[in-house]
């Protein structure tokens, strides 16, 4: 382990049945991962541009450890945007994986002072 590694967790975005009635915006089951920064689809499966936008702006924090009590550590479902779709979106931790501040960015980390 060098001096910049960080660690992030791998997700999977799945959509979950809640309820009865018609799936709008997928199919029941159809998931997709999260790797760092690469979203990944399996062959010749879609996911929805509004299930993808409700669920986007929460996959940065649940990459990252979290304390136990924080509620990103247990909350793990959103619901569909869609008010009359009975689905959810779970995210599930799947793995960690771990990166080089270096590799990331042009930015480099701040020197560390003397002591």
């Amino acid at each position: 382990m060098s001096d910049d590694d960080f660690e992030l967790y791998d997700l999977r975005v799945e959509l979950v049945r809640s309820g009865p009635g018609q799936i709008y915006c997928g199919n029941e089951g159809d998931w997709f991962e999260l790797h760092g920064e690469v979203l990944k689809l399996p062959p010749g499966q879609g996911f929805s541009i509004y299930s993808l936008s409700a669920v986007l702006p929460l996959l940065p924090a649940k990459q990252r450890v979290t304390d136990a009590n924080d509620w990103m550590s247990t909350d793990a479902e959103v619901a569909c945007p869609d008010p009359n779709c009975p689905s959810r979106l779970r995210i599930t931790r799947i793995g960690k994986r771990r990166f080089s501040h270096a590799a990331t960015t042009a930015v480099p980390l701040p020197t560390k002072p003397q002591e």
